[in-house]
């Protein structure tokens, strides 16, 4: 499923090109709500063997278990599960999708969720000095100095509300092209390390490529605007993801990609 696609602002540490990889392996399991009839509605079996044609879905659900754990260039290791659920209203030339994720991180708040993706957040750049004689106070909100042990922390993540518009069908040559554009409202708590507490907005494009009647190529990139929060400058962020996925069922399908960021 979601796809996820250097970057300066004046700041020497962010001249450097920084490029991260990681794979997550998602496994999407896909119900789907289906306007049946003209003006009645109700549910629908994509696998259904029996019963006249209906109409293709308008309403889809999806939820996806992302796992990931790394140091992520800190010198202590993070782990985190991301769980997005998201609801998709399906239109003609496009669609429009609002996602709500569940976050667990165990850490020491030095790596936190930045654009749906775990982030290093322990080197940015403080705008205000610490009082004389004052230590860096330490906890999990943006800008804080990292503890010195691991904790870990559980709840809503931050609400991203998408939409996409297609505009190349695919054919026998060309894959399914469509451009995409996304807002992220801070729901998360960033006082305990699930987000920034600020708002980010993205576009990009997405390529998908029929390879068989059960196999899809994926090619995404875009571009992430992140809000900075108090004490903070993070970098905005060029990303891109590879991935192949294949229908196991009509309602399962298993998706494996590759995500990375410049």
């Amino acid at each position: 499923m979601h796809s996820t696609v250097g970057r300066s602002n004046g700041n020497p540490l962010l001249c450097v090109r920084c490029v991260r990889h990681r794979m997550r392996l998602g496994i999407i399991l896909v119900v789907v709500l289906a306007l049946l009839g003209e003006g009645g509605t109700g549910w629908a079996i994509a696998a259904e063997a029996e019963g006249p044609p209906r109409p293709s879905p308008q309403w889809r659900v999806s939820a996806t278990v992302n796992y990931s754990s790394g140091s992520y260039g800190t010198d202590s290791k993070t782990n985190v599960v991301y769980a997005p659920m998201t609801i998709r209203r399906i239109f003609r030339d496009g669609d429009v999708s609002l996602t709500t994720p569940f976050i667990s991180i165990s850490g020491t708040g030095a790596v936190r969720l930045v654009g749906g993706v775990p982030t290093r957040t322990g080197n940015v750049t403080r705008t205000t000095a610490a009082p004389a004689g004052a230590g860096a106070r330490r906890g999990k909100s943006p800008g804080d100095s990292s503890l010195t042990s691991a904790t870990t922390d559980s709840g809503l993540g931050d609400l991203i509300l998408g939409g996409r518009y297609y505009v190349v069908e695919e054919n026998t040559i060309l894959p399914l092209v469509a451009l995409t554009g996304k807002i992220k409202f801070p729901t998360a708590d960033a006082d305990r390390g699930l987000g920034t507490g600020e708002f980010d907005e993205g576009f990009g494009v997405e390529l998908t490529k029929s390879l068989s009647d059960r196999w899809l190529a994926y090619l995404d990139g875009g571009y992430t605007l992140i809000g900075d929060a108090p004490g903070t400058d993070f970098r905005n962020q060029w990303w891109y993801d590879v991935g192949i996925g294949y229908d196991v069922t009509d309602n399962f399908h298993m998706t494996s990609y590759g995500v990375g960021y410049l």
